[in-house]
């Protein structure tokens, strides 16, 4: 389950039809923060060439696992290290490894379960149960070990924090991103986390390629047919939302600040968030990229005007602009409307 702001799933048959009225099957897409990866991996479905970026560690491990795979990953190095635990896939067999470690307190126990007491002398926190944050201490330590130790590729890596952050978010106690935490533990943060195989889609082949940075030092890099941004629309940072995401893809144990615990991230501090910043970013992907056409989402909430917005992309050829209405993310008794208008904005340059 992917509990992401903005996440584009449910907007998918719209784009898919957009685009394929735009560029025929076999013509390259950029995806330039691609989020979850549900739009990659829908284009990788329906037969385009897939080049997906993001600032963001933990969506790096998304988009590597569900664009550059067919199948399982072997993990030929760890055979030696578990032998044939289980009969079947190699992945399957290192899930089963991880989820039967006993628990381990570390970081995540000291810092983000009410177990633990923060290094920062603020009050325990209550993302997960002291239980299940155990587990991920434990099931972070060992992918680290083999890391260090060379017994798994990159793209496995990938592949296991991918599953162990989908893990994650079925047992996470927040409302709706890891901003903060609820008081009290709901019914599934208690469930235990239990690593589960993903599925791997062998349509569309894996000859996609995957990128990490900001959009706007990427694009000059990047050849493509069409380019769609999602952009960030709001002030509201990834980085900061989902912090203990990031902090499991890089896995690594920074000082976790102030009450929500929240880890340094002003290295992946998006321009796009920023009105200020935001029409600059704009104008150097469109003007850098090596990219005909321009499909870019946005919502009415955002920080630009429609009327804004395509005053500042008239400047690079023909407009069009489609309102899709589209169900708002909203976090738990929020007072805002159930549904939103999100624009469809299609700049062809000439």
């Amino acid at each position: 389950m992917f509990r992401y702001i903005g996440n584009k799933t449910k907007l998918l048959p719209v784009l898919m039809e957009e685009i394929s009225g735009s560029v025929p099957r076999g013509s390259t897409v950029a995806d330039l923060m691609a989020g979850t990866g549900s739009v990659s991996l829908a284009l990788r479905k329906n037969g385009y060439r897939v080049i997906a970026s993001d600032i963001m560690t933990y969506s790096k491990h998304h988009l590597v696992t569900q664009l550059l795979f067919a199948s399982p990953p072997e993990f030929r190095l760890l055979q030696g290290e578990l032998g044939r635990e289980t009969e079947g896939s190699m992945y399957r067999a290192v899930l089963a490894h991880l989820n039967a470690l006993s628990p381990k307190e570390g970081y995540f126990h000291q810092e983000f379960s009410p177990g633990g007491k923060p290094a920062n002398g603020t009050p325990a926190r209550k993302y997960f149960t002291s239980a299940n944050a155990q587990r991920i201490d434990a099931i972070r330590e060992k992918i680290n070990d083999w890391i260090g130790a060379g017994l798994i590729t990159q793209a496995e890596e990938s592949v296991l924090k991918h599953t162990l952050i989908m893990a994650v978010n079925e047992v996470a106690n927040i409302s709706g991103t890891y901003g903060y935490f609820l008081s009290d533990f709901t019914r599934s943060a208690c469930n235990t986390l239990t690593l589960i195989p993903v599925s791997f889609d062998a349509e569309g082949g894996v000859y996609h390629r995957v990128l990490q940075g900001f959009a706007e030092k990427l694009a000059g890099d990047i050849t493509a047919d069409l380019c769609y941004i999602d952009p960030p629309y709001m002030k509201r940072q990834y980085a900061a939302n989902y912090h203990i995401l990031e902090t499991i893809a890089r896995g690594d144990c920074p000082e976790a600040i102030g009450k929500s615990g929240l880890r340094d991230w002003w290295d992946q501090h998006s321009k796009f968030c920023t009105k200020t910043k935001i029409k600059d970013s704009f104008r150097t992907v469109l003007s850098t990229m090596n990219c005909p056409l321009f499909l870019i989402s946005y919502s009415e909430d955002g920080l630009l005007s429609i009327d804004e917005l395509v005053s500042l992309f008239e400047s690079f050829g023909q407009v069009n602009t489609k309102i899709v209405e589209y169900a708002r993310f909203r976090s738990n008794n929020s007072p805002l409307e159930k549904n939103i208008d999100e624009y469809l904005i299609k700049v062809t340059k000439g």
